[in-house]
């Protein structure tokens, strides 16, 4: 029997805060499938693609830490409600690097199989991050787009 509480946790400590690529392989199984991260409608398919979405979120956010504030276990499901900060210092979400820091809310439910992810919903509030780093009231941030172009590239 696995400990979903921890398996999420270890998620958000090594594979974000210690921006550990390799252990995405170690986590995720091979068929995962991820919802959120990308366009509404598109899925991310396996470790590869999310390693893509790794990889542009921690060369956006060198700093990056996502606190995990609170995890609910239910069967082999685990929900975590997230605090991100980071300091924008890569331009990997399509624009120059802001200097600016960031610091917004999320949640993840995941489904576990055999210790590793299988299936997540990701809610970020993206139209705050976008907010901190460019200024813009959030009803006038182009999130939703910019964030479909930033991503999608992993979602194909």
């Amino acid at each position: 029997m696995y400990d979903y509480d921890q398996l999420i946790r270890r998620w958000f400590e090594e594979v974000w805060n210690q921006q550990r690529a390799e252990a995405v392989n170690e986590l995720m199984a091979p068929d995962a499938v991820g919802h959120g991260l990308g366009d509404s409608s598109a899925a991310l398919h396996g470790p590869a693609a999310f390693r893509q979405v790794h990889a542009r979120f921690c060369g956006a956010f060198p700093d990056l830490h996502i606190q995990v504030e609170d995890v609910i276990v239910e069967g082999d499901r685990s929900a975590a409600r997230l605090t991100v900060t980071g300091t924008h210092r890569g331009d990997h979400l399509g624009f120059p690097a802001t200097g600016r820091p960031v610091r917004f809310s999320g949640m993840l439910l995941a489904r576990w199989r055999d210790g590793q992810l299988v299936e997540g919903w990701s809610e970020f509030n993206f139209a705050s991050m976008m907010q901190q780093l460019q200024g813009h009231h959030p009803a006038e941030v182009a999130s939703p787009v910019l964030l479909r172009e930033v991503f999608d590239a992993a979602s194909a």
